[in-house]
């Protein structure tokens, strides 16, 4: 007798699910793709279905900016895929990182989190929500646990993390840190994106909320924005109802109950999503999530990719004589090497960083020499791509913050592409040709991909943001 006649579901492959996981067969039609909603709005069948969709009652949609067909369906997937009761789309994820954080703060709350994060969500911690009156402290070791519960407060409300942190590639503790949040009585919110479900799913090791830049490998082609806020269903919110009070009170929409009440586990997400995600509408475009889904339904294939070119890459650079380190937790050598064998089996990823002896005059030299590296800022690409920290995404810090992270002026980060990595070698080969040769010319033209020439016509189509534009943040 098969599971699902014992009543229980069955437990499919990862990649089983990524391709049929949510699916809702398009009755009208029969169409196996589901359809791209493109409408701002849907329509009633009457009177009574206006109101009673309005108050809950029916299940159905009555504007994108609250809900969509084609993005419930990848919000569906996604939460199936990270084990956890549901998830909201958002445009991007920093709205995700925003959405998730609002939907458990308040000013006067204080939040824990790993030194080791993506620097618009440190921003986002610092500027944005300390102006609305939210404090944060910042572990500088991740791995040091007494210092995540020295830094509590009787105000704190959330720890944050990520699982595979950039450019360092420093894996977390998720069980640890998870374990010292629950016993201070808050949720661990993981910032997912540089592993995916694929390698990882935060909610098994304990983490309560999940987040996504689905910008980069879920959707995978850098063709599209999207982020992704996810809710494993396990935090218990009514365990201390004076602190979750937005969850535990009664509202009126609810009839006088409570989030909790009404929603159970879910409370959170239906708050996020129907209070937070709705009023300050970072909606995404129903064609994001149609490219979003597109993107998942390939994951475990790139990831796989991805992950191995990536190791083999890492290796290669950790022989070269002018290589003074490989911040990859794949190599033996590396301080987080257990903690990718014990939370990352199949890969470590594919966003690392190595430095140069030779500091920024050498990276500068090594980048420019690439042909198959893209120069972007951008990660889980299908293409490889390559940026120097120092005087890009961390520039706005300073030499001594820098120093403090391990960004030194020769580091360089990778986000290792699907390419046949005997060509990524060979192009990385380029790199360290120029820097023995001691050249520091200009980048050579690539036979693969034709270039703007800088004395043509097109080259004046140029940024139009305006030259004196300060980008301030890593995108």
């Amino acid at each position: 007798m098969s599971n699902e006649e014992h009543g229980h579901p069955t437990e499919h492959g990862f990649a089983t699910e990524q391709v049929h996981g949510g699916f809702v067969p398009d009755a009208a039609h029969g169409a196996r793709v589901p359809a791209i909603h493109m409408s701002s709005g849907f329509l009633f069948d009457d009177f009574d279905q206006a109101r009673d969709r309005f108050a809950g009652t029916d299940d159905g949609y009555t504007y994108t900016r609250l809900g969509n067909p084609t993005n419930a369906d990848v919000e569906r997937r996604i939460a199936l895929l990270e084990r956890s009761t549901e998830a909201i789309l958002v445009g991007s994820g920093q709205a995700a990182a925003t959405v998730a954080f609002l939907g458990l703060l308040q000013a006067g709350d204080h939040v824990v989190s790993a030194r080791s994060i993506y620097e618009g969500t440190r921003g986002l911690l610092l500027q944005n929500l300390g102006r609305l009156g939210i404090e944060v402290d910042f572990v500088a070791d991740a791995r040091d646990l007494d210092a995540w519960a020295a830094a509590v407060r009787p105000n704190t409300k959330a720890f944050f993390a990520e699982t595979i942190p950039n450019p360092k590639n420093d894996v977390l503790d998720i069980t640890g840190v998870a374990d010292v949040a629950h016993r201070a009585g808050v949720p661990l919110v993981v910032d997912n994106t540089l592993a995916t479900p694929y390698l990882v799913r935060p909610v098994e090791h304990g983490a309560d909320i999940v987040v996504h830049s689905a910008s980069k490998f879920l959707s995978g082609h850098g063709a599209g924005l999207g982020g992704v806020v996810v809710d494993g269903g396990t935090f218990d919110w009514s365990a201390a109802p004076e602190r979750w009070t937005h969850l535990t009170s009664p509202e009126r929409s609810l009839g006088g109950q409570s989030y909790v009440e009404r929603f159970g586990n879910r409370a959170f997400v239906v708050y996020a999503r129907d209070v937070i995600a709705s009023r300050i509408g970072p909606t995404p475009s129903p064609f994001n999530a149609f490219l979003l889904r597109q993107g998942i339904e390939t994951l475990s294939l790139r990831v796989e990719r991805h992950s191995a070119n990536a190791l083999a890459v890492a290796e290669y650079l950790d022989q070269q004589p002018e290589v003074r380190s490989v911040d990859h937790a794949g190599l033996a050598s590396s301080p987080f090497h257990d903690l990718a064998q014990r939370y990352l089996p199949r890969g470590a990823g594919s966003v690392f960083a190595f430095t140069l002896a030779g500091g920024e005059a050498a990276a500068r030299t090594f980048i420019d020499a690439v042909q198959l590296f893209s120069r972007m800022t951008h990660l889980g690409d299908v293409r490889s791509l390559i940026l120097h920290p120092a005087t890009t995404t961390h520039a706005g810090r300073t030499p001594e913050e820098r120093a403090e992270q391990g960004i030194w002026d020769g580091l360089i980060r990778l986000s290792v592409g699907i390419e046949d990595v005997a060509d990524l070698v060979r192009d990385l080969d380029r790199g360290f040709a120029a820097i023995r040769e001691g050249r520091a010319d200009a980048r050579p033209v690539t036979g693969l991909e034709a270039r703007v020439d800088p004395a043509s016509e097109a080259a004046s189509l140029a940024h139009t943001v305006p030259q004196g534009h300060v980008i301030a943040e890593e995108v």
